[in-house]
Parts: structure tokens; C-alpha cells; sequence
């Protein structure tokens, strides 16, 4: 680190229950940060429209090889055209981003940081990490060989009632912990109105790696390898099954995951045939209980008493992806290895991604 950097680390905090390392916030860290979109075809994009006024960042530039859905779409028509190319190496080039992030199919987040890793552009990708296990090796290369930050993002990676969970579990509110079983997904892409572009990728085996046990059950296995220091299973076993074959006749559209741990059990239940949305979870320990019902409420059962939580507001920036994604390519966060973010977490998540469909496919528990 150079001389000038260190002088303006004037303080270093451990935050209680995150793991990671905030600094004092560097001179010239308030200028927006340039940020580069790589596809626009998935439907989390509204995470960057939607904040594109607020001032913290700037979209210095777009790709997208889709010539019709570069037209099609309104957000694209509403910017500069100079800033809008078809090519990604072409306009890391021409726009100089900070960061690219990446809002096409997962397949694709391979050829995001290969095109912008060896020049020294930092990336974000929306979750899960990669397709398999072989591109999320070739990506985590090209991430250390080139100094970059590789971010996952997850929603529920800002949830409040996440950072609760922390805290009781470090303070043995429920005693020894058991098992936890965490519920994602909701209806179907196709029932809650996904758009084409999106549908066209999210329902491909190769493009999307699969369907919700890659779309949904990446959630569970980024929390249970957060919550659980990043330890991996020992063992995963999975059921992946086609409940609406007319809908989905390429993917599966509901899973199971069973994460076998020496002392804890991980079920993940991520499905496209809920009757309603849902990311939530429960989490048993020898003493009681933690119910996550959403992204802020919680029931707890903790000395033989129920009651109920109401998570407070997560403190910027652990409350927003593109505030954090910020602090920690601007050197004011240092993310510990197992954060929900970090490459390390997500290399793990890939991984029981990888045994899960193995396990389906095979009728039998995959070692890890």
C-alpha cells in the first residue's frame, strides 16, 4: 500500500456480526463512482435505473449485443448514445469504469471478467457467482491474478433481520445450533411476468446453469456459508424436480438441498411453484428458534419465551449494494472471506451448486 493510502487509514473498526474491516474514508471517495453495465437483459437491471439519479455512481457506459433489445429498451433510449456500444472490451475502453456490472445471463459473467479483469476494472455480478465450477475457477484466477474485486450480489444480502440472526447466534442465544432451513422463490418467472429477454436465458440449462436450484437455491447456500464462518459441507444431496413440465420443459422448477455439516444440517428449498413469494428461514438451535418471516421481522424463542423482533435499519453502507460495492472498491471496507459478497463465499456456493445437480442426476449424496 502506498505511504499516501496509509496515512488516511486513520481508524480501522471490527464491525460486531459482519466480519468486516471499515477505514476512514479516503480524500476524493465522495466523486461518484464510474461504473460500466455489461447487458441489460436481466431483470435485476432495475437495481441501476432505479438509483442512476442518486448521485453516488455513474453509468459511464453500456453494453449490449442484442441490436433489438438495445432498441427495445427505454432506459437505453433515455442515455447518451455515444455511451451505448454492442461490444464490452470496447466500451471498457473507450469509458474507463471503475467497475462492470454485469446484467446479462450467468453463463456470460465468465466473459464479464475476462474483459474487464485484465485492465484492472473491478466487477460485480448479479447471484449466483458463475454457471459451474469451471468458469468460477477461471474467474476467481483472473480475479487474483489482475488485483480486482469480484462481488456477488444478493438481495437478501441487505436484509436487516440477516444481521439480527448474526447477532443472536454470537451470542448463543438459541444455544448449539442444529439445523436451518432456508425458503426462496415464489410463483414462477413466467407466472410473475418476467420479461422475455430474461425468460429467454433464466429457463436455459446452459445459459442459467439450470432452473431454480441455481436461480433460488444459490440463496441458501451463500447464507448457510455466511452464517456458518464458510465452512463446506461435508456432503449435499438434492432433488431437483419438473412440477410444471408445459412452462419449464428445459429446467427444473423446484428444489431441495440437503447440506450435511458435522453438527448442523442446511435444508434449502428454492422453488418456481410456491404458491406465494418468499425468502425467509428457520433456524433451530438445542435452546430455540429463530424465524426469519422477512426482510426485517422475526419470531424468536429464546430462555423458554417467545417474542417478537422488528429488525432496525441496516447503518451505510451494509445497507445497499451499489453504497457497498463503493466502499470496498474505494479501500473503506476490506470484506472478510466468507462475507454474503465475497469471491471466497461464492466460490463455495458454486460448488454445492455443481453437487447438487450431480446428486440429482446420480440418485445419490455427492462428497464435497
Amino acid at each position: 500500500m502506498k505511504a499516501t493510502a496509509v496515512k488516511i487509514f486513520l481508524s480501522i473498526v471490527c464491525l460486531c456480526g459482519m466480519g468486516t474491516v471499515i477505514a476512514a474514508q479516503p480524500a476524493g471517495n465522495d466523486k461518484p463512482l464510474r461504473i460500466g453495465v455489461a447487458g441489460i437483459s436481466h431483470g435485476h437491471l432495475w437495481d441501476v435505473v432505479s438509483r442512476a439519479d442518486r448521485g453516488d455512481f455513474i453509468v459511464v457506459g453500456v453494453a449490449e449485443p442484442d441490436e433489438k433489445l438495445r432498441a427495445e429498451s427505454r432506459w437505453i433510449q433515455s442515455l447518451d448514445p455515444e455511451i451505448v456500444f454492442a461490444d464490452l472490451s470496447e466500451m471498457i475502453e473507450v469509458t474507463a469504469p471503475e467497475v462492470v456490472v454485469a446484467y446479462g445471463s450467468i453463463y456470460d459473467h465468465l466473459a464479464v471478467v475476462q474483459a474487464a479483469a485484465p485492465l484492472g476494472v473491478h466487477v460485480m455480478v448479479e447471484k449466483p457467482l458463475a454457471v459451474n465450477l469451471e468458469h468460477a475457477v477461471e474467474m476467481e484466477r483472473l480475479a487474483w491474478e489482475n488485483n480486482i474485486q469480484l462481488l456477488t450480489n444478493y438481495e437478501t444480502t441487505w436484509y436487516p433481520s440477516n444481521r439480527v440472526i448474526t447477532d443472536m447466534l454470537g451470542e448463543n442465544a438459541i444455544g448449539k445450533l442444529t439445523r436451518i432451513n432456508v425458503y426462496d422463490g415464489h410463483q414462477g418467472p413466467v407466472e410473475i411476468g418476467c420479461g422475455p429477454e430474461f425468460l429467454a436465458w433464466l429457463t436455459d440449462p446452459v445459459l442459467n446453469g439450470g432452473g431454480a436450484v441455481v436461480d433460488f437455491g444459490c440463496y441458501g447456500a451463500n447464507l448457510a456459508t455466511w452464517l456458518l464462518d464458510g465452512k463446506e459441507p461435508r456432503r449435499v444431496m438434492a432433488v431437483l424436480k419438473q412440477l410444471k413440465p408445459d412452462i419449464y420443459p428445459n429446467v427444473d422448477d423446484d428444489a431441495t438441498i440437503i447440506l450435511e455439516y458435522d453438527d448442523v444440517t442446511v435444508q434449502v428449498m428454492g422453488s418456481w411453484a410456491w404458491p406465494m413469494s418468499r425468502k425467509d428461514m428457520h433456524i433451530y438451535g438445542l435452546d430455540g428458534y429463530i424465524y426469519q418471516d422477512n426482510s426485517t421481522d422475526l419470531r424468536v424463542l429464546e430462555n423458554g419465551k417467545a417474542r417478537n423482533v422488528k429488525a432496525s435499519a441496516l447503518v451505510s453502507p451494509f445497507n445497499d449494494p451499489y453504497l457497498y460495492l463503493k466502499a470496498v472498491v474505494r479501500g473503506e471496507i476490506t470484506m472478510s472471506p466468507f462475507d454474503q459478497s465475497a469471491l471466497e463465499n461464492n466460490m463455495t456456493v458454486v460448488k454445492i451448486l455443481d453437487a447438487a445437480r450431480e446428486s440429482a442426476r446420480s440418485g445419490r449424496a455427492v462428497e464435497l
